[in-house]
């Protein structure tokens, strides 16, 4: 390797492209949701305002693309969870708004989770260290919230993984009654979590 590739490999990237990929994310991430998973990448790029080859140059594929996305919602998700616990607020208060936010917005990383799997793609490095950064907080915060007494003293983290499973599968399952109020299911859930 030269010296110039080496700077070349090194220097950040440039604005425009750190901008188009955040396009790309953005446009994928209303695309899945609005359409499913089936949105062809020459799509994503038309609704980013970018040509396909700049949807190709950051992800080669549509299961990187897929998993990018997971990424961002994973990350927007761990970012959430350590504002509460820097946050000066009630820590009963702090979990169960941080439950409930992990909920409404888990459906759908969960739905391209399963996409991913169904299409034998893995998940990377960089998913899996958010992935662990989220349950590294979210375990912050119910131990926070069981020392105030506002969580079972019983209640574990790996308990808190199966319950929001549960609460995602009850959400969407429930969701098919017109007249379902929607978040009942994640309600009744933490109702079961109180001290």
């Amino acid at each position: 390797m030269t010296r110039q590739d080496a700077s070349a490999a090194t220097r950040p990237p440039r604005a425009d492209a750190v901008r188009n990929r955040a396009r790309v994310l953005d446009a994928a991430n209303e695309a899945f949701a609005a359409e499913g998973l089936a949105v062809p990448l020459d799509e994503i790029a038309r609704r980013a305002g970018v040509g396909a080859g700049t949807v190709y140059r950051h992800f080669p594929t549509k299961e990187a693309l897929f998993e990018a996305v997971i990424t961002e919602r994973v990350l927007g998700l761990a970012v959430n969870v350590e504002e509460q616990l820097a946050a000066a607020t009630d820590a009963g208060e702090a979990f169960f708004g941080f439950f409930f936010t992990m909920i409404n917005t888990g459906q759908a990383k969960a739905d391209l989770a399963e996409a991913l799997a169904a299409a034998g793609a893995g998940l990377g490095l960089e998913t899996k260290q958010a992935a662990e950064r989220l349950s590294n907080g979210f375990s912050a915060l119910l131990e926070r919230a069981q020392r105030a007494g506002a969580v079972r003293g019983d209640v574990s983290i790996e308990d808190l993984h199966a319950l929001a499973v549960a609460a995602l599968a009850g959400e969407k399952r429930a969701a098919a009654d017109p007249d379902y109020e929607r978040g009942r299911m994640t309600r009744i859930i933490c109702d079961g979590l109180r001290a």
